[in-house]
C-alpha cells in the first residue's frame, strides 16, 4: 500500500500563492502518476492536475496557467504550486497516487488525507 501525506494547505489572500506537497511512503514497486484533486464545498471532487511517470501533464482548464504539478523521484515527492489564487480555488485538496506492487501487476490507488485551502480576503 501507498500512504500519502499531504502538507502545505491554509488560508490566502485573493492573488495569492500556496505550494502543496505529498510525500509517499509504503510498499510499492513503482508509481506510476501522481495527481491532486479537490473537494470543493457542496461539490464533487475533480481533478486539478495530474502527472505521469513519464512526465506527462493534464491540468484542470479553470487552473491552466496558474498551477503547476512537479515531482521529485528521489523523494517520492508532488507539489503543486498554486499562483494567483481565487476564491473560487477554496477547497480541500487531496493527493492521489496509482501505483504497482509488481512489474507486471495491475495499478491500485491511493488517497492522502486531504488538506484544506482557503481563499479569502
Amino acid at each position: 500500500q501507498v500512504q500519502l501525506v499531504e502538507s502545505g494547505g491554509g488560508l490566502v489572500q485573493p492573488g495569492g500563492s500556496l505550494r502543496l506537497s505529498c510525500a509517499a511512503s509504503g510498499s510499492f514497486f513503482s508509481i506510476n502518476a501522481l495527481g491532486w484533486y479537490r473537494q470543493p464545498p457542496g461539490k464533487l471532487r475533480e481533478l486539478v492536475a495530474r502527472l505521469t511517470e513519464g512526465g506527462s501533464t493534464n491540468y484542470a482548464d479553470s487552473v491552466k496557467g496558474r498551477f503547476t504539478i512537479s515531482r521529485d523521484n528521489a523523494k517520492n515527492t508532488v507539489y503543486l504550486q498554486m499562483n494567483s489564487l481565487k476564491p473560487e480555488d477554496t477547497a480541500v485538496y487531496y493527493c492521489n497516487a496509482d501505483f504497482r506492487r509488481s512489474l507486471t501487476g495491475p495499478v491500485f490507488g491511493s488517497w492522502g488525507q486531504g488538506t484544506q485551502v482557503t481563499v479569502s480576503s
